[in-house]
């Protein structure tokens, strides 16, 4: 049975994706990513001078409805500079989920401070917010305003809720728990662009949203992220930060503190400036592609689509299909069986917590993380699969 189930989902998925070879989630150019390039290729501003920047850094921030925007060089160093402006520091703690990419637990140990891993819950893929709150009611101790964790004695200073493979995760429930613990929300969006709570942007609900533009992303940059927010303070020293802590002189270099060269080339920012016009068409096409896998897996019962959570629209980035309890023992037997076709799958990440450099982290019980790595399969979602 499991066999003459696993050849009919990969008849279905090929059904959806059409011949030939397929990847996981390419890039897709359809307007004026080569004659934004060109412009700064001919005007020799491929780097750190040039109008594109600027231009991208303003119709991003004009798209989430966010008041300021800074574009930078990924969205790991996206994580890093908004985790040092709102104050975490050597040895503090800072939680996240287990089942995320790993660029959020190193962007902590950047700073010498400590992923401190907490639970998902299925339905969202995001954090488990009444497991998470049990937890820290048995963990922490609030003494002169900080979170402070009673097993180790450093401080808790923030949380970096993901929304996962775009998904927006419980993050009205997340800020409730981040004030009663007095915690910084940095919120890691970097698959979430085109995705809302509540008709709300994700990555606009914390101090801090973090944006990535990889290849692999809904548009992409080559390599680049964003930062954004509503308080012009950090958004200021993320910038002054970022372009290596520069002061404003027509001739001098002067710098007033130790910068990091984090800033977007202009060569990038063009091809992500000519990606967002055409934002809206990729997220019609993701839902379409989304309702197409919805459709033809209505009628197999050992897997579904995951579909987004109640309140919420997502922006789909990566589809996924969840395995039930049972047939989840052939997960690594159908994702052969769709590589063998030339069909690109993957499992989910591996848990952060049991990867080698971060064993011996602090974390809560994850069954809920590990009952999603057991269950689930990334399937083709690029865009172009709707834009043929």
């Amino acid at each position: 049975m499991s066999k003459k189930t696993i050849n009919l989902i990969v008849s279905k998925i090929r059904f959806v994706i059409g011949k030939g070879s397929h990847q996981l989630h390419e890039p897709l150019f359809l307007g004026n990513e080569k004659k934004y390039v060109r412009d700064t290729i001919e005007k020799n501003f491929v780097s750190s001078a040039g109008k594109y920047v600027d231009k991208f850094e303003h119709k991003f921030k004009d798209y989430v409805k966010s008041k300021y925007a800074v574009a930078v060089v990924n969205g790991t160093q996206a994580l890093f500079i908004s985790l040092k402006v709102c104050g975490v520091s050597r040895n503090d703690e800072v939680l996240m989920p287990a089942l995320t990419f790993v660029g959020t637990a190193n962007a902590v140990s950047y700073l010498g401070a400590k992923p401190h891993f907490i639970d998902s819950d299925i339905s969202t893929l995001g954090v488990n917010c009444l497991k998470l709150d049990n937890y820290l009611k048995k963990i922490t101790k609030i003494k002169n305003g900080k979170c402070i964790n009673k097993i180790t004695g450093n401080k808790i200073k923030a949380i970096i809720p993901v929304h996962v493979f775009g998904h927006p995760s419980d993050i009205e429930n997340i800020l409730l728990i981040a004030k009663k613990y007095k915690l910084k929300v940095i919120e890691d969006a970097a698959e979430a662009l085109g995705s809302y709570y509540k008709k709300k942007h994700l990555g606009t609900f914390g101090e801090i949203g973090c944006f990535s533009f990889n290849g692999n992303k809904i548009i992409t940059t080559g390599g680049g992220g964003m930062v954004v927010s509503n308080k012009k303070n950090l958004a200021k020293k993320i910038k002054h930060l970022t372009t290596t802590a520069k002061l404003k002189h027509r001739w001098e270099y002067i710098h007033d503190e130790v910068g990091f060269n984090f800033r977007m080339p202009n060569i990038n920012a063009a091809l992500g400036l000519a990606q967002m016009e055409k934002i809206n068409i990729f997220l019609k096409a993701k839902r379409a592609l989304f309702r197409k896998y919805q459709s033809v897996f209505k009628n197999i019962k050992e897997i579904s689509i995951f579909k987004e959570p109640p309140n919420s629209k997502s922006n789909y980035w990566l589809q996924t299909i969840i395995l039930t309890p049972k047939f989840k023992k052939n997960k690594d037997l159908l994702i052969k069986r769709l590589h063998g076709k030339k069909i690109f799958s993957r499992p989910v990440w591996k848990l952060l917590s049991e990867l080698k450099p971060y064993k011996k982290c602090s974390r809560m019980n994850l069954s809920g993380s590990k009952e999603i790595y057991e269950r689930s399969i990334n399937i083709p979602s690029s865009q172009y699969l709707e834009l043929k």
